[in-house]
């Protein structure tokens, strides 16, 4: 039954709730999640966002990834905090219509097969590649290498995701082979 329940909630957050934006069947929102992008969200099969999350910037996000508890993707650039003579509380924003300032073709772009740890921030403006992790608590501030791992403050590439090259080359070919 309760998996009825989760079916029919999902079901709703897609078809009404978040109805402007495209996302992929198998898609499984956690409690308290939230979604808002200015101009677009992209969201492949298989995803899987956990409770307390946050989107809040334009996204393309790939198949199979997993956005933990308390991950968010933010704007680089939501205030205009050099605005002359105004208070970073009253400037413009960019969930304003009339928003000129920076960060408005910026996303984030998270490839297939991507797992973001508990708590980490990515801004916008990055992509991170296919077959990632990154780890529990990262802020995310520049580009993620392909099957690597990444963790800390700002994040850093700590090992690759598989031992080998080979062992890379293995997962690349069967991964896709089922697509």
């Amino acid at each position: 039954m309760l998996k009825i329940i989760k079916a029919i909630r999902d079901l709703i957050l897609v078809k009404v709730i978040w109805r402007r934006y495209k996302i992929g069947k198998g898609f499984h929102a956690g409690a308290r999640v939230q979604l808002w992008s200015k101009h677009n969200m992209v969201i492949g099969k298989n995803f899987y966002i956990g409770r307390d999350s946050l989107i809040e910037c334009d996204a393309i996000i790939g198949n199979d990834v997993i956005l933990a508890n308390r991950v968010a993707l933010i704007g680089r650039y939501d205030h205009n905090y050099q605005q002359i003579g105004m208070p970073v509380r009253r400037a413009s924003q960019i969930r304003d219509p009339d928003y000129t300032w920076k960060g408005l073709d910026m996303k984030v772009v998270i490839g297939d097969d991507v797992w973001i740890g508990y708590g980490t921030i990515v801004l916008s403006g990055v992509t991170i590649g296919n077959g990632s992790i990154i780890a529990a608590g990262s802020v995310v501030t520049k580009d993620i290498e392909p099957y690597s791992i990444y963790a800390g403050t700002p994040a850093r590439k700590i090992t690759e995701r598989f031992n080998s090259q080979e062992d890379t080359r293995k997962h690349i070919a069967i991964y896709y082979h089922k697509q």
